[in-house]
């Protein structure tokens, strides 16, 4: 029996999350079946019209290698920015967004898991970089060869470096990696560096004291500046609104936020908004970040 290659078409497009769209066309018909095979054709593969793991595959890489080039065109005049997921593209209502193939990104070259299945995410994991800048933690990203979805500079600038479908390796837990989308915010934490900031002109940064982890409390240091936080912000709702993560946190006896490890986190079963030391009592980040508080903000 001959195979229905629209149907197949239309049921590898929800298995691996390709759209028509990527071969230029609206629907799943006969035309996308032709598209499909004169792409195939053109790449020297074999040209069965029907959009398989290893067609899914070739058009993936090609796409995320030049991602900026299939932005919506409409979407462009508007201004408006977007995040990549599955090499689609989720809006953002945020206006500094580079994404790794545009002008000045930056990109993750190895250090990571690909996926080109969907793959299953449920949390959203926030790091500082103990970096000065967002460009000198890519480098140290890559130099170490572990990986992030995405950085925030101190202009607030949201860089992605990476498809948020695959799996970073950023959170010290394979379990919690593969679950997770991470994020590495631009802060040096130590406040020798507030010279610094200042001599380029991002001005000082808030000074957190008082802040407790894991029982402990830190000595002073430097936090977010507000547009850090705004940036964040939009970009929490963005990855809510088109991934699905529900706007949560873990929470401590009282309903706050969490200061220490949570179970359900460690075991990658949790399903929300944490802090890289709810995943290890080997980690401090973001120590002082109210995850609860700025989650109500989002909604």
């Amino acid at each position: 029996m001959a195979i229905d290659k629209i149907f197949y078409n239309e049921a590898s497009s929800a298995k691996l999350g390709w759209t028509p769209e990527w071969f230029g066309c609206r629907e799943h018909d006969e035309d996308l079946v032709k598209s499909i095979r004169k792409w195939q054709k053109e790449r020297g593969i074999t040209a069965d019209g029907m959009c398989g793991p290893s067609t899914h595959r070739r058009i993936y890489n090609e796409r995320l290698s030049s991602i900026d080039d299939y932005e919506p065109f409409v979407a462009k005049e508007k201004d408006e920015n977007f995040i990549v997921h599955q090499g689609n593209f989720l809006p953002i209502d945020w206006k500094k967004v580079v994404l790794w193939s545009e002008d000045g990104g930056l990109k993750i070259n190895k250090g990571y898991t690909p996926y080109f299945k969907k793959r299953k995410i449920n949390m959203f994991v926030n790091h500082w970089d103990v970096c000065l800048d967002s460009t000198t933690c890519a480098k140290v990203l890559n130099k170490r060869n572990i990986s992030v979805h995405f950085c925030i500079d101190n202009d607030g600038t949201i860089y992605q470096l990476l498809d948020t479908n695959h799996a970073a390796w950023h959170a010290s837990s394979r379990k919690v990696n593969h679950r997770a989308i991470g994020i590495e915010i631009a802060n040096a934490y130590y406040p020798k560096y507030q010279s610094w900031y200042k001599r380029k002109g991002f001005g000082e940064r808030p000074i957190i004291k008082g802040a407790v982890v894991h029982g402990k409390t830190l000595d002073p240091f430097t936090g977010f500046y507000p547009i850090q936080i705004e940036a964040l912000k939009a970009l929490w709702k963005s990855i809510h609104e088109g991934i699905g993560i529900p706007l949560e946190c873990p929470l401590d006896a009282n309903g706050n936020t969490a200061t220490t490890t949570d179970k359900k986190v460690q075991a990658g079963t949790f399903k929300g908004f944490i802090s890289h030391y709810h995943v290890t009592k080997k980690k401090i980040d973001c120590a002082g970040l109210d995850i609860k508080k700025l989650l109500s903000e989002t909604k």
